[in-house]
C-alpha cells in the first residue's frame, strides 16, 4: 500500500488517507483480503496521529471498503460491490425524497443530472 499525505493539500489528512486507500481498493491496488496495517503502526509510518488513521479507518469500514476482524486486524473488503451497494442505496433515497417533495420525473432526473454535471469533470 502507498499512501502519500500533503500537509499543504486542502483536503484534511484523515480525508486524503480515506480517499487513497478507497481508490486503491477499487482500482485493485489492494486487492480483496489484503490486510492493512495497524492504526498505531500506519500512524508512525504516515507521521500522523493515531485518531487521524482511526477516523479515515472508521469511515472506510462505514462505507464497506474495508472490515476490521477484531484482534485479527484490518482487510480490504469486496469495495466494488460495497460501493455499488452505497450507490443503489443513496439512488433510491434520493428518488424516494424528490416524490416526497411533488417532483415529476423529469424534474427529478435534471436534478440528478446537474448534481452530476458538477462533481464529475
Amino acid at each position: 500500500m502507498k499512501v502519500t499525505i500533503d500537509p499543504q493539500a486542502q483536503a484534511a489528512p484523515y480525508e486524503q488517507l480515506r480517499a487513497q486507500i478507497a481508490e486503491q481498493a477499487r482500482d485493485g491496488r489492494l486487492p480483496v483480503g489484503h490486510r492493512l496495517p495497524t492504526v498505531r503502526g500506519l500512524a508512525s509510518e504516515l507521521g500522523l496521529a493515531a485518531n487521524t488513521v482511526a477516523k479515515a479507518y472508521r469511515a472506510l469500514e462505514a462505507d464497506g471498503v474495508i472490515e476490521t476482524r477484531g484482534r485479527n486486524g484490518t482487510f480490504v473488503a469486496a469495495a466494488r460491490d460495497a460501493a455499488a451497494r452505497e450507490a443503489a442505496r443513496a439512488a433510491r433515497d434520493y428518488a424516494e425524497r424528490a416524490a416526497r417533495l411533488g417532483l415529476d420525473l423529469a424534474a427529478a432526473r435534471s436534478a440528478v443530472d446537474d448534481a452530476l454535471r458538477a462533481v464529475y469533470p
